[in-house]
């Protein structure tokens, strides 16, 4: 189930604006850390060569050579950027080989021969597995049946991801309050990908709907403590800005449970709740599935 909910992780979190003081800020990196990179990126301001490669997992090496760049690696908006084919895994506390493997449809045995790894396959946090050799990830029965070599990654992780159904039952605010940042365009370049809710600081959060916590942590600066739930037909929802996180990823909640209080964290000028939701990995309307 772990393994299992991490993958998922994987797939949808690429949601990419919360509204802060300080402009349009991407909530979530836009590599799925389950799936593949996009093939190519649009360069935004603001962008270097050096924070797209953190932003994709990448060494600052691969991207100059897939873009044939030379020095300087000046950028220009609007720029058309190639990124490397080659998947990667980082390494997190409780992974082993062999989880990875069965989470990535790929073999033990190929994963260790690509990564020059011997028995007893001791793997350290932080470090990066390469997955395959080629940008493409062979499932355990693809290794034995050479008709079907040409099985890609994409194809592998369709069997485990969950499309997104058509919704029409509402999901519950997830606070009281106000809402003092709307959904889309709010000019000058900057966007939101949820709204922003206005609520006394420690006020209840509680889930939109019923779901598994896919994250709760603050690892993504800008956004302090951040809540995902996925939720049984694929969609998502996301709760940043939180002052105290009340659950833990992998734990089930029920709706309207409480989750978090209202807090201050992360880029924000004041108590509120930044809330997202996601059909699938689309950013849609919040209001559009409120009561």
């Amino acid at each position: 189930m772990k393994t299992k909910l991490l993958s998922v992780i994987m797939l949808f979190l690429m949601l990419s604006g919360c509204y802060s003081s300080g402009g349009q800020i991407r909530l979530f990196n836009k590599y799925a850390l389950f799936g593949n990179n996009p093939d190519s990126i649009k360069v935004e301001k603001g962008d270097t060569l050096y924070s797209i490669s953190r932003r994709y997992d990448m060494s600052l090496e691969e991207l100059i050579e897939a873009n044939n760049l030379s020095s300087p690696y000046s950028l220009q908006i609007g720029q058309t950027l190639k990124l490397p084919t080659t998947n990667y895994h980082i390494v997190k506390k409780g992974d082993t080989l062999y989880g990875i493997a069965r989470k990535y449809n790929v073999s033990a045995s190929t994963l260790s021969r690509i990564n020059n790894l011997k028995a007893p396959y001791s793997l350290k946090i932080g470090q990066k597995l390469q997955l395959s050799g080629s940008g493409t990830i062979k499932t355990a029965s693809s290794a034995k049946n050479t008709s079907n070599k040409t099985a890609t990654y994409k194809k592998s992780a369709q069997s485990t991801y969950i499309a997104p159904k058509n919704r029409t039952a509402k999901f519950l605010w997830p606070v009281n309050g106000k809402v003092i940042s709307g959904f889309g365009t709010l000019g000058k370049g900057r966007k939101n990908d949820g709204i922003n809710i206005k609520a006394p600081l420690g006020s209840d959060v509680k889930a939109a709907d019923k779901g598994v916590v896919a994250y709760a942590g603050n690892e993504l600066k800008g956004f302090g403590n951040l809540i995902l739930i996925k939720h049984p037909d694929g969609w998502i929802t996301a709760y940043a800005h939180n002052q105290k996180l009340l659950v833990k990823k992998g734990q089930t909640v029920v709706k309207g449970e409480k989750i978090a209080t209202v807090g201050q964290t992360g880029g924000v000028d004041g108590p509120q709740l930044h809330f997202e939701v996601r059909a699938g990995k689309k950013a849609v309307n919040p209001r559009k599935y409120l009561p």
